[in-house]
């Protein structure tokens, strides 16, 4: 369309033609109004022929808008009180450990059963046996006991107050935690996460199937040393970075 057939300018050059014509007096006030309205009400008429009336036409949202407005109608609706807020879990996967955060329940009660396979075992042993590089905290040094379980694939070293599980999470979930707010706090001195607060956690057997007993858990420090799983529970934040940084 070129710059003369666009409609601001036809109206531009018909308003400089009627400039130079000789006109009658206009109307009455009373049939201009009459005149104005009915070809007001045409141009509504033609509108609407254009545009179909939805609720005529048994006009229905696609399921994808539908579901949209769904879910921005929840969001809204969690997001208002105390209780929906509360239900929004949050998932935090590190170094073969998956977090949810928002909606965890009561904190498990019972004595936990051994994980899959557990024994007792030498540290020369765990470290024959495990199936990744194993580290122990020059911080700690030697630890009391030593446990190996679920073939190899997770090694606890304890000390009196202190755990310390060491697994192969590079490529699945090992272990499973619930926790309600806040939200895990990230330690750049050793690229991890720490947990204030006594939280559930259960192991993921590596044949799949439901999560292992669930128990209690302190205060935990993860972190990934190389490309080993590592989780210290029992030290407070400050002691627990201490001895991550020195594991060796």
């Amino acid at each position: 369309m070129s710059d003369d057939d666009r409609p601001e300018s036809l109206e531009a050059r018909l308003r400089a033609l009627g400039a130079h014509l000789a006109v009658p007096a206009p109307p009455p006030a009373d049939v201009a109004r009459a005149v104005r309205a009915r070809l007001e009400d045409a141009g509504a008429e033609d509108e609407r022929a254009r545009r179909p009336d939805r609720r005529r036409a048994g006009w229905r949202p696609s399921p994808r808008v539908a579901a949209a407005s769904v879910a921005v109608l929840m969001a809204v609706l969690l997001g208002a009180t105390p209780q929906g807020r509360a239900a929004v879990v949050s998932v935090l996967r590190f170094a073969g450990v998956e977090i949810h955060v928002g909606g965890a329940g009561p904190l498990p009660t019972g004595v936990p059963s051994p994980l899959p396979g557990e024994r007792r075992v030498t540290l020369e042993e765990a470290r024959r046996t495990a199936r990744f590089p194993l580290a122990v905290p020059s911080a700690l040094g030697d630890p009391a006991d030593v446990r190996l379980a679920d073939s190899g694939r997770v090694v606890t070293l304890l000390w009196p107050g202190v755990r310390l599980d060491e697994f192969d999470g590079t490529l699945s979930v090992v272990w499973h935690k619930e926790l309600g707010e806040p939200f895990p706090e990230q330690v750049d001195a050793v690229r991890g996460w720490w947990i204030p607060q006594p939280h559930g956690v259960s192991y993921v057997p590596s044949g799949g199937g439901a999560p292992h007993e669930e128990r209690v858990a302190g205060p935990t420090l993860i972190w990934q040393h190389r490309l080993v799983g590592m989780r210290l529970e029992g030290p407070d934040r400050a002691e627990a970075v201490r001895i991550a940084s020195s594991a060796r």
